[in-house]
């Protein structure tokens, strides 16, 4: 939960920020919000690879469920069809 924790802390430090810039036409204030945006973006990518590696250890580590199998692709005949010609 310490990542959910530090998420929520960031996205409420950019509030003032926000404000200044939408409200305030501060574009210092802008950056600054680009900045957390990267940050917050470059967070959920962390926080996405740990679920996804948490997951996969799980699945892997004999549990009785087994993963579904994937579906196949569609067929090419599935594609569309060209538009008919002009006269």
């Amino acid at each position: 939960m310490s990542n959910f924790s530090q998420l929520k802390d960031l996205v409420m430090s950019l509030e003032a920020d926000f404000e200044k810039f939408y409200d305030k036409n501060n574009s210092a204030a802008g950056t600054r919000v680009r900045k957390g945006m990267q940050e917050l973006k470059n967070m959920a990518q962390t926080i996405r690879t740990e679920v996804q590696n948490a997951k996969n250890s799980a699945a892997g580590a004999g549990d009785a469920k087994a993963a579904p199998a994937k579906k196949a692709a569609a067929p090419a005949a599935a594609k569309k069809a060209a538009p008919a010609k002009k006269k």
